[in-house]
């Protein structure tokens, strides 16, 4: 019979269920006349290509819908016969749930899979629990379709290397059948080539590794909050009802007056607990996180040594584990759920002025998450303060800038005095009312409110890191954190590698010994390559910032024998900007080097533990970037001006460069661009553009490849997403050292050399308050959902501040201080002072030019 004739025919009412004998519908699989009795759909599931009509008579018409589609039939019809089909998709709420409908899914794992080139491979979806693995396939081919093999045709030769990953996943996913896990396999995807494993934890594998884990869990017990009397009462109700506003709307943020009494969770103590509601006994994170330490417990001993789950993400067996998102955050029909709720009063800029839902954040993402935006907002918070205060000093600045004698004897024409020339040979002598502008500007960040804003800037910066620690020990007892203890974790699959490799190399010598480990022996060629490769790093960018030193030189040399005057009067602003902006360039694509040679160095020396691995890559990454980012602002603020020499005796580079001075004014206002510019410049270019540009380019590069695989089929096009299957499109979590490190730089530019920019606070507070929400849109709608870690503190990152807070006070102390800010104020004291108080250099020399031609 010819390929594309349609074939109909009706079944009577008692034709049984399954394949029909005659062999014209070989492999075509019959509709009951009622769908309600069809057996259980894990043992059977309607493939897509079949689509059914109402039963008529008790009977019904199977149609060859292949054939149909081969002849020119319009597919819109096909659409019709789908939808008076029951959706299964739905009933597990598009992924959420197993296809049951009941068991909600706690983790995904993906692992690629070839298909096989003789004809398009058919669904298979497989079913696992704690009892049984069963599997429902298809291996007839497409009626209409004609592609079966020929007698002399074999199937293409396995690849040893995709069968090796496939034995390990297999025992892998039956050591976790063996600790109690459910698994469910998808392969009938939108992505082809891509397979998902669902992972749902039973109740009694919850209670025992939330004993395992010691997790405090709420109890039945509850006690009364203290709440304040009197005067303090109503002082909290009135600020209650000010604030009103910028609350969001979210169950966890109002106070409460009560709260459960959290106890570790045991499974002989159970009637202690409130168990009236065993679904959200155990949230989504919670469970997730317990499924996550299953799989770092379990393991694979395929190839002599095992492998838990990060041992096989790295070898490639699984290609990502994530668990999900708690479904859809925008749309019209979306149920309500906690990933909308943060989208909507979270991760939106319009409620830029509410307070964050931090208990909300922490019961999503989890507590190491929640504690970096509680501390970005106590930090935010902070810098309201200090912006008003800096511009109060920059306004005095303005007010005074017409009373300022040093700026008024320099623009005074009558008292104007010749300066000697700034270069040799081509420069000639300039009157030093030429950088009356630039003296003028000076004063609005080098005033007397200036020694005042420094002094202030230190104490806030102590009064934060207090503020800080006080804020920290109330979330840890709000969130049960109090007597939680960090324990030892799990080793990183590169340890776990090189210490099979060395224990391989003792058994090839015959050599028996005890369990390996890594000693320091084996580290030494990486410890030193760390020593050498920083160094070299430092020196680099000592090394840049000298090349932007000859550049500043020579280019006011060339610019000084301009023949327009209007050239000669400008050379010190044109060459300060453009060194500037070269030096913002260098640091920008510094940083991105730096931190993957950061990076590096740290994967060589093979950290035992994930935590090792962070603190190392942060101090490492911290030191770097801290170099290249202060290194040009200490050289103008402590350096330059000290080493010019004097008319007769100037000191030189390479025998031909002069040294680089100060203006008359000193350094300071150019010190000031250099900070704004490379702040502004870093926040707006690295901080911002860089967040939302590469994450919407990869996002678009990952749609083009996705819609470059996938089927021209129609029905392909028209079948919803599951959850996973949209989840495992979003960008994978890197962790938060980025996002720490950023605001640590800015932290920097806030309090080291704030006494030569007052305004610094007040644009890190603008940047910040743009940072909060860019950060909340990107972990709630770009990113897959991270694996919830609880922590009490914010670990090495408070090292660090304390650090900066103390250099801060002493980099001010000395701004201060420093001969080209001393000399102008003892000049232009009260008490007139003849001569240079003891010990006080200045960089002014005068000498006789009568006789000079």
């Amino acid at each position: 019979m010819d390929k594309d004739e349609i074939h109909l025919r009706r079944l009577p009412a008692a034709a049984p269920w399954g394949p029909h004998g005659d062999s014209e519908f070989h492999g075509v699989d019959f509709l009951p006349d009622d769908l309600s009795e069809a057996p259980d759909e894990t043992g059977m599931r309607v493939n897509k290509k079949y689509s059914c009509l109402p039963a008529e008579e008790k009977g019904i018409h199977i149609i060859n819908i292949r054939a149909i589609e081969d002849i020119g039939y319009d597919q819109h019809e096909s659409t019709l016969l789908n939808s008076l089909s029951k959706n299964p998709d739905a009933d597990c709420k598009y992924g959420l749930y197993f296809r049951d409908g009941k068991r909600k899914v706690d983790y995904i794992l993906v692992y690629h899979y070839k298909k096989s080139s003789s004809g398009r491979a058919l669904a298979r979806r497989t079913h696992h629990n704690d009892m049984s693995v069963r599997s429902t396939k298809q291996d007839h081919p497409l009626p209409g379709k004609g592609v079966q093999l020929e007698m002399g045709e074999s199937e293409p030769p396995a690849d040893s290397h995709e069968d090796d990953k496939r034995f390990r996943r297999e025992e892998y996913e039956g050591n976790l059948v063996e600790a109690g896990l459910e698994l469910e396999h998808d392969e009938d995807t939108k992505i082809h080539g891509v397979g998902f494993v669902k992972i749902h934890a039973p109740w009694n594998v919850l209670c025992r590794e939330a004993e395992f884990l010691k997790l405090k869990m709420p109890t039945k017990k509850m006690y009364q909050i203290n709440q304040t009397h009197g005067l303090l009462k109503k002082i909290n109700s009135v600020i209650q009802k000010i604030t009103e506003p910028i609350q969001p709307k979210v169950a966890e943020h109002k106070p409460q007056t009560v709260k459960r009494l959290s106890y570790p969770f045991s499974r002989e103590k159970q009637h202690l607990f409130d168990l009236s509601d065993r679904d959200s006994f155990f949230d989504s994170k919670t469970r997730s996180t317990i499924v996550y330490e299953i799989l770092k417990r379990t393991t694979c001993t395929k190839a002599k040594y095992s492998m838990g789950i990060t041992s096989l993400l790295a070898n490639g067996v699984y290609s990502a584990a994530y668990p999900l998102h708690d479904g859809d955050y925008e749309g019209e029909n979306v149920e309500p759920n906690d990933r909308k709720l943060l989208c909507e009063e979270w991760a939106s800029y319009g409620v830029f002025y509410k307070y964050q839902p931090i208990d909300l954040v922490r019961k999503y993402f989890g507590e190491k998450i929640g504690l970096y935006f509680a501390w970005l907002g106590v930090y935010t918070q902070m810098l309201i303060p200090a912006s008003i205060v800096g511009i109060i000093v920059f306004l005095y600045g303005c007010a005074t800038v017409d009373e300022n004698i040093p700026s008024m004897e320099m623009c005074d024409q009558r008292n104007n005095i010749t300066m000697c020339p700034l270069c040799d040979r081509t420069c000639s002598y300039w009157k030093m009312s030429s950088a009356c502008a630039t003296a003028r500007a000076s004063h609005l960040f080098d005033n007397p409110a200036t020694v005042f804003f420094s002094v202030f800037m230190a104490l806030w910066a102590a009064t934060f890191m207090e503020h800080w620690k006080r804020k920290q020990m109330r979330l840890n007892y709000r969130w049960d954190l109090t007597g939680f203890e960090e324990e030892e974790d799990h080793p990183r699959a590169e340890y776990e590698a090189k210490v099979l490799e060395k224990s391989l190399r003792k058994e090839h010598k015959h050599k028996e010994t005890d369990k390996e480990k890594l000693t320091w022996k084996d580290r030494f060629p990486a410890y030193l390559t760390n020593f050498v490769g920083i160094i070299f790093m430092v020196g680099l960018t000592f090394a840049i910032v000298f090349g932007v030193i000859i550049y500043r030189i020579s280019t006011a040399a060339a610019l000084a024998i301009s023949s327009t005057p209007s050239g000669r009067s400008s050379v010190r602003v044109t060459v300060t900007a453009t060194a500037v902006i070269i030096n913002l360039v260098v640091i920008i694509i510094l940083d991105e080097v730096y931190g993957c040679i950061a990076r590096w160095l740290t994967q060589i020396e093979v950290p035992k533990t994930d935590k090792n691995f962070e603190e190392r890559l942060i101090f490492k990454a911290f030191l770097l970037k801290f170099v290249n980012a202060y290194t040009p602002i200490f050289y103008v603020a402590f350096f330059k001006g000290r080493f010019v020499g004097r008319p007769g005796d100037y000191v030189y580079i390479f025998h031909s460069f002069r040294m680089e001075e100060c203006a008359p004014g000193g350094c300071l206002m150019e010190l000031c661009i250099q900070l704004s510019i490379i702040m502004l410049g870093k926040q707006l270019i690295q901080n911002n553009l860089f967040e939302i540009g590469i994450p919407k380019m990869k996002k678009f590069i990952r749609y083009m490849k996705l819609k470059r695989r996938r089927s021209l089929d129609h029905e392909e096009h028209i079948k919803k997403k599951q959850r996973y299957e949209v989840d495992y499109n979003l960008e994978p979590f890197a962790g938060l050292t980025p996002e720490y490190m950023e605001m640590i730089i800015q932290f920097g530019f806030v309090t080291l050399f704030v006494a030569s920019f007052p305004l610094a606070p007040l644009f890190a507070l603008l940047n910040n308050i743009i940072e909060i929400r860019l950060d909340a849109k990107k972990f709630v709608t770009e990113l897959r959902r991270p694996v919830a870690v609880r922590a009490k503190d914010i670990g090495i990152w408070y090292n660090i501040l304390r650090g900066i807070g103390k250099l801060a006070v002493i980099i001010n102390e000395q701004l201060q201080m420093t001969p080209w800010i001393l000399a102008t104020r003892f000049r232009y004291a009260d008490t007139k002072i003849t001569e240079n108080p003891p010990g006080l250099k200045t960089n002014m020399t005068f000498q006789r030019i009568s006789g000079l031609s």
